[in-house]
């Protein structure tokens, strides 16, 4: 295995979930972990994983659980074709009759290089105009140590199964040696659903790598300036129902999840880059296309469960909060394209949505 490294080993996390995923920002993540030699209650881990409380720190628990809204599986089969195609757009107008004001859609890359970040023209008027902020996942709850601990028992298998019980000797073996170069012993993650870890082994670095600065957060930029303007914030669907959808996946399947994932660590590519720039160019159908491109993904038949079906779930929500004020949604890019993507689904609600701004080689144009 290669040494971690930030660029390098989350190229895979990138090109096949990072513009689909449910997000917990980088810098959020950043700003509410302790350091990692402060660990949590005895009280509050025992009853959950069995092993010595000097090895559950915040840092590992946070990293966990964070992973998890890094990730997400391959995008909507349907690609638009021909006429139907969407402009290379990243900030959608949303217009209906019956508001008042529009609304605004913006969509997000979760991690990005310091030195790649920039924001579309029209974004700050556009935030600016709204009265909310609504992402993926309300980030309030985010700052909640306590709350994020509460849910640390959905991370774990139930009736006593753990890791070793759903691999071979030998495969067991190749992610324990995986775990141990990390520094994450398997007696201290044994009994964790696979899904979570498999999400570990993606992301490909220790949880202290998570702190890097050299990575930004468009989720917590933009909710450190509502806070900053005292806009509302809240979120399309909720952490708990989030961790929850991993419930329908097998844990043999989740298992073999886990195996590839480990095993895919050692590829090299260029995939993180690639996506930047794709979202740099805020081509939003090629950010769709990248996933579908992964016909032997090994999520198989769950994109409806972990992806589809939250789109179509958000539009009554989204319709519900714009009814009241004009809202800012921030959610990842690779959610708006397609035919299952988000655009689509408000147009047929109704709505009129109208790029704010599309991109043209060397300057966005405004519309």
């Amino acid at each position: 295995m290669r040494k971690p490294n930030l660029r390098a080993v989350t190229n895979n996390l990138h090109k096949k979930y990072h513009l689909l995923t449910p997000s917990l920002p980088h810098s959020m993540i950043r700003s509410i972990t302790p350091s990692p030699n402060d660990s949590l209650p005895h009280s509050m881990i025992r009853p959950l994983i069995p092993a010595p409380s000097h090895l559950i720190t915040p840092s590992l628990v946070l990293a966990i659980i964070a992973s998890f809204f890094l990730f997400s599986c391959k995008g909507p089969k349907a690609v638009s074709q021909g006429n139907d195609v969407l402009p290379d757009a990243l900030l959608w107008k949303i217009e209906h009759k019956d508001m008042d004001a529009p609304s605004y859609l913006f969509g997000t890359i979760h991690m990005i290089p310091q030195d790649d970040y920039f924001t579309p023209l029209g974004l700050d008027e556009a935030f600016d105009a709204c009265e909310k902020v609504t992402f993926e996942i309300d980030l309030d709850d985010m700052t909640d140590i306590g709350a994020l601990a509460g849910l640390m028992g959905a991370m774990l298998m139930n009736d006593g199964t753990t890791i070793r019980d759903l691999l071979t000797r030998e495969e067991y073996k190749e992610v324990s040696d995986y775990f141990e170069e990390m520094g994450l012993p398997m007696g201290l993650l044994g009994s964790i659903k696979p899904m979570f870890l498999s999400m570990l082994a993606e992301l490909n670095m220790d949880p202290s790598s998570l702190q890097s600065d050299d990575i930004v957060s468009y989720e917590m930029e933009l909710y450190e300036r509502a806070q900053a303007s005292g806009k509302s914030v809240g979120g399309l669907e909720t952490m708990a129902y989030q961790m929850s959808l991993f419930d329908s996946i097998p844990y043999q399947d989740q298992a073999q999840i886990l195996l590839d994932a480990v095993r895919s660590t050692d590829l090299e590519s260029d995939m993180f880059e690639e996506t930047v720039a794709l979202y740099k160019q805020q081509k939003i159908e090629s950010m769709v296309a990248i996933a579908v491109d992964m016909e032997e993904s090994e999520f198989g038949g769950y994109e409806d469960l972990l992806l589809n079906n939250r789109n179509q779930n958000w539009i009554p929500v989204m319709k519900q909060q714009m009814e009241k004020r004009p809202v800012f949604f921030a959610v990842g890019a690779g959610h708006l394209a397609g035919e299952q993507g988000v655009i689509k689904l408000l147009r047929k609600e109704g709505y009129t949505l109208t790029p704010v701004s599309v991109y043209k080689a060397g300057n966005p144009q405004k519309i």
